[in-house]
């Protein structure tokens, strides 16, 4: 009997865990990533071209997690394609079974001789993982300033600093191990800035606390990361946040400012400080492209959208299915429990074993964590009151909020289409995975309308939506696809 074919896309904690659990199903399993290691952000890893050990010190989980990478990578009924994009996700005809076909690029992002080929599998694990948000602010455009997950992979994945007197500010526990690897990468954190107040943030995690019991392992990290920030004399505040970057050419001081709990700023409390970098992260968002391209259901909550899967982590799509931040933000422990359970069942598992009983118990434990960090870490709703008519809300296109009001002030021009093509935003490089989310909720704000007001006839607009995922060149895309996969 042939075994099931599990295609899973993305190599971090769910999507390594996925492949595990596959294999020991007995399945055969293909493993992409765009990365040239496994490991995703959580266990980012030098490149082989270092030739340099990575250090552990703070890798937590590092030993199990390079088991685990290594028993894949070698199991002879794993296939790893490293460096490797997924441009597109093409889904059956209705009359036809099967999840959708994975058509991909492998090599470099940059090389000029990557190979299309397609895959046709049995089953699919997504697991591609999450971007941060960042709201946007005057200044925010000027070389230096990062998201707190560049930042971090520069530090953690490149061993580079992206300055020497650094801020990292935001919302989220997230900016605690990001201030940690500038630390160990050579650079002065200044100050962290959690944007909310301390009683929002002591009032979400204080709540039910019996349930943190099962997330001692990312308290242990957590006061591991604000060690080291005392060590190094970091001040951290709560209730402050960056609402402005100034500089001649590059970022050379931010303006912080203490924030009421909608987080409007508190007037006479903005203090300027000289730096040459400042990262920043409001928290989250999942990279829903592939979902949303094999036809995947989505559900809304109070942090965002995400994919909608059942107890088994089957989406909505045959065939298919996700794990990890795209479900929930919820960590790499969560993640792991969701790709394991994936992989299982994906292979063709038995769904009675008992090991999935731990499984569904872990991954309903992270889901809960997921809930209170949603509730500890809001983002506030007067957070536009930062915005200025010049600054800019689509750093690609160079769309500025003024563009943005005139455009929906116009009932000719109001629509979330006719405001893309109106103003471009959304319409760069990064085809809106970045100012998509921002620039939908601020034209809905200036509507005065549902954030998913559909055009009369059409389906709602989405920042998700690309039949094109990633980035492929024309010659690429006029090429046939190699028709040997190995």
């Amino acid at each position: 009997m042939t075994p099931p074919h599990v295609t899973v896309v993305g190599a971090g904690p769910a999507g390594l865990a996925a492949a595990e659990t596959a294999l020991i199903a007995g399945a055969e399993v293909t493993l992409l990533d765009s990365a040239e290691q496994p490991g995703g952000q959580y266990h980012r890893m030098l490149p082989d071209a270092y030739a340099a050990a990575r250090p552990e010190r703070l890798q937590h989980g590092w030993r199990a997690f390079d088991r685990r990478r290594r028993w894949v990578l070698e199991h002879p009924r794993c296939t790893w394609w490293p460096d490797t994009t997924v441009w597109a996700l093409e889904r059956p005809a209705p009359h036809e079974p099967g999840p959708p076909r994975v058509h991909v690029l492998r090599g470099p992002a940059d090389g000029a001789d990557r190979r299309r080929l397609g895959l046709d599998s049995d089953a699919v694990v997504l697991a591609v993982g999450a971007h941060d948000r960042v709201l946007p602010f005057p200044g925010w455009e000027l070389p230096g300033v990062f998201t707190g997950g560049a930042a971090q992979a520069l530090a953690k994945g490149e061993r580079v600093v992206v300055g020497d007197r650094v801020v990292v500010a935001g919302t989220g526990p997230f900016l605690l191990p990001v201030a940690a690897s500038l630390l160990e990468a050579g650079s002065r954190v200044l100050a962290v800035l959690e944007a909310n107040a301390t009683a929002t943030v002591a009032r979400g995690w204080s709540q039910r606390p019996w349930e943190l019991a099962a997330q001692a392992g990312k308290a242990g990290q957590l006061v591991e990361y604000a060690a080291a920030l005392v060590r190094h004399r970091v001040p951290c505040r709560t209730g402050r946040a960056v609402i402005e970057a100034r500089g001649d050419g590059r970022v050379e001081e931010v303006v912080t400012a203490r924030l009421r709990g909608d987080w409007s700023v508190v007037p006479g409390s903005e203090r300027t400080i000289a730096v040459d970098a400042v990262c920043v992260t409001h928290g989250f968002s999942p990279q829903l492209e592939l979902p949303v391209a094999a036809g995947c259901a989505l559900r809304g909550s109070s942090a965002g959208e995400f994919v909608d899967v059942d107890d088994d982590q089957r989406t909505s799509c045959p065939g298919v299915y996700a794990s990890g931040e795209i479900t929930g933000i919820a960590g790499a422990p969560a993640a792991r429990a969701e790709g394991a359970l994936a992989g299982w069942l994906a292979g063709g598992g038995d769904p009675a074993a008992p090991a999935l009983r731990h499984l569904r118990r872990s991954r309903d434990q992270g889901r809960a964590f997921a809930e209170r960090l949603a509730r500890a870490h809001p983002v506030g709703a007067a957070w536009p009151g930062w915005l200025r008519p010049e600054t800019v809300v689509c750093r690609c296109e160079e769309t500025d909020y003024a563009s943005l009001c005139r455009a929906v002030a116009h009932a000719a021009t109001a629509a979330a289409r006719v405001v893309k093509l109106e103003t471009r935003a959304g319409l760069g490089p990064c085809q809106a995975r970045m100012c998509g989310p921002t620039v939908a909720e601020l034209s809905a704000r200036l509507r005065g309308e549902p954030l998913d007001r559909p055009v009369e006839g059409l389906p709602a607009a989405g920042p998700h939506h690309r039949p094109i995922a990633q980035p492929i060149r024309l010659g690429e895309l006029a090429d046939r696809p190699s028709p040997d996969p190995e």
